[in-house]
């Protein structure tokens, strides 16, 4: 069984696409999943399945789908790569808050990276194949946007993703 975490695009932001965490777990584990957890009220949860990651993100978003009536993307990642893209961060000395990860389907390439224009402070840098952006005065104040190129991402901040790492652990350890 292999520890992953399912992160969903666009569910419970700005008053979009709500979708109660108890209704998420009940989802996963229908599906089969098993540890299911959720983690705050923004589509992040982890479980242990002993299917690969893409037939879980396959499965995961057609139970989406049916469920809430529109497409979800939803990005995959197991145990061992939460803990890459955790240990990877470009910005060290940088609050936890302040720095996030674009994360899709696809892996960033420097090249993509050159594209984003940063119209403050904000720093852009790839690192293991994840799109890592440091917000010095905050995300909510911040006028970059994302090239269309990257596709269908989801962000979290590093925060998020340590606890999800850690939750992923605990529901199945570093595998993948």
């Amino acid at each position: 069984m292999t520890a992953y975490a399912a992160l969903l695009r666009a569910v419970n932001v700005g008053g979009t696409g709500k979708l109660a965490m108890p209704e998420l777990t009940r989802l996963c584990e229908h599906l089969g999943f098993d540890r299911v957890r959720t983690y705050i009220q923004s589509g992040n949860v982890v479980f242990q399945s002993g299917q690969g990651e893409a037939q879980v993100q396959e499965a995961l978003e057609a139970a989406l789908e049916r469920h809430v009536g529109r497409r979800v993307d939803v990005v995959v990642r197991t145990a061992g790569e939460l803990a890459r893209i955790v240990d990877s961060n470009p910005f060290p000395d940088a609050a936890g808050a302040k720095v996030t990860v674009a994360l899709g389907s696809r892996r960033v390439t420097a090249s993509a990276a050159n594209e984003i224009v940063t119209p403050g402070a904000e720093q852009v840098a790839v690192a293991g194949g994840e799109l890592f952006i440091h917000y010095p005065d905050g995300m909510g104040r911040s006028k970059l946007t994302l090239p269309k190129s990257l596709g269908p991402v989801t962000v979290r901040n590093l925060n998020t993703l340590t606890k999800l790492r850690q939750l992923a652990d605990e529901v199945g350890g570093q595998t993948g």
